[in-house]
């Protein structure tokens, strides 16, 4: 087998892992299991492009801020790259750059014709009017408008984005282009062209791994409990379409809290309460507060993390009473947690697997976008979940072959894919 250099760890960022070495740590073992040529690996490691930009906004008081914001494209060797923007405090280059890399190996992993990227800018949203973030938005689209293009880099929503920024961005675009281009982003309103079942395709995708994942273990889903980290678009959506399964939700999370009930948590009504109480969980009286930090140890039968990243890690992973493990959120198992997951014989289905039916539905809209015609919501779900279904065997399949867990059998696939295409277009 070829061996490789050692990847280096970046300094640490705060008191998480580095993102990016929890990507390339789990990359070196597929990588060591294909037993990839140099050539190939140095290619693969190492994103594309890089862009840091300067966005001056002029803020409502009339002052002029500047953001930082970023576009890394890691790969696009099966096809124009995609990934989300995120708008946050936290944001950071690691972070971004390990993220587009994640989009590649998600691409790959769902059979889609995208290479990966990601956006972000550093800011706090939650403080500034809709005015400053559109000006912003706009900002970060001119500064990057020879990077976007329906062929070249498609954005969507991320953290602290959504189908109103993806508006802006369009529109910014288009007039930039001299003509409406609404492929050049995804996740957009449905009157501007975007899917049907674009909401809850994440979550859809979370649902129908947990269903086929639970298939292979033996379980009705009638007979098993969950907990769901994160009752954002993501884990809310999970949490109805697996009730609607018959999956009895015993716990949930938010940014509030988290609310446990032994006898299942009736889910529409807790959406209904945090619709109505400014997104929050907060006050819900259909379950009892608990410490958050035991959602993720407790007594279920299916572990749903869709929040954010590294929340399981080697200090918490011994705790887990889990059998199942469905990745939700982008990077929520640290790598240090992955020996003593595996350790202890729970299944996981990987973040790259897990979540990617919301880039399955993107590229549905893109199609649509490029072909100028709308599909029905029952075209969009039968073929997204016929997507994540063959995607989840393939991944179980390799992982039986070359007897490594799930989240390696993932990246092998992905990888092998990957790789295999840069041979056949010839290297350089």
């Amino acid at each position: 087998m070829a061996t490789h250099t050692v990847y280096k760890e970046p300094a640490p960022l705060m008191d998480r892992e580095n993102p990016l070495e929890s990507m390339m740590s789990r990359f070196n073992i597929a990588a060591e299991i294909l037993g990839l040529d140099d050539e190939t690996y140095n290619v693969l490691k190492a994103p594309d492009k890089q862009i840091i930009v300067n966005i001056p906004v002029t803020m409502d008081n009339g002052k002029i801020r500047v953001f930082e914001g970023y576009r890394v494209i890691h790969n696009t060797i099966l096809g124009p790259s995609k990934g989300g923007i995120r708008y946050d405090i936290n944001v950071h280059l690691d972070e971004v750059k390990a993220l587009a890399a994640w989009m590649t190996w998600k691409c790959a992993v769902v059979d889609i014709p995208y290479g990966g990227a990601k956006g972000g800018i550093i800011c706090d949203p939650t403080k500034m009017s809709a005015g400053e973030i559109e000006r912003m938005t706009r900002g970060y689209t001119l500064a990057l408008k020879d990077i976007f293009g329906p062929d070249r880099d498609i954005p969507a929503p991320d953290m602290g984005t959504g189908p109103r920024e993806m508006a802006w961005l369009m529109d910014e675009f288009s007039k930039t282009n001299g003509m409406t281009s609404p492929a050049v982003v995804t996740g957009k309103p449905l009157v501007m062209g975007g899917s049907l079942g674009r909401t809850e395709a994440t979550g859809r995708g979370v649902m129908v791994s947990t269903l086929a994942a639970l298939k292979k273990l033996g379980l009705n889903p009638a007979d098993v409990s969950a907990a769901v980290q994160g009752f954002g678009n993501v884990g809310s959506w999970a949490a109805v379409l697996l009730h609607g399964q018959g999956v009895k939700i015993k716990a949930v999370s938010d940014i509030s809290g988290a609310y446990w009930n032994e006898n299942g948590i009736n889910i529409d009504d807790a959406i209904a309460y945090k619709n109505a109480h400014g997104g929050r969980l907060e006050g819900f009286e259909g379950a009892t507060p608990m410490d958050p930090t035991e959602l993720l140890t407790s007594d279920v039968d299916v572990l749903v993390p869709a929040a954010v990243e590294d929340v399981i890690t080697e200090h918490n992973a011994h705790d887990i009473k889990a059998k199942l493990i469905v990745e939700g959120a982008n990077g929520p198992t640290s790598a240090s947690a992955d020996p003593i997951i595996n350790e202890k014989g729970i299944m996981v289905v990987p973040d790259i697997l897990a979540n990617s039916g919301g880039v399955t539905v993107s590229y549905f809209e893109w199609v649509q976008n490029k072909q100028g015609f709308k599909w029905s919501l029952e075209m969009v779900t039968e073929r997204a979940d016929r997507i994540m279904s063959d995607a989840f065997e393939k991944v179980y399949q390799t992982s039986l072959k070359y007897k490594i867990p799930m989240r390696i059998a993932a990246y092998v696939v992905a990888i092998d894919k990957v790789a295999q295409t840069y041979k056949f277009r010839g290297g350089f």
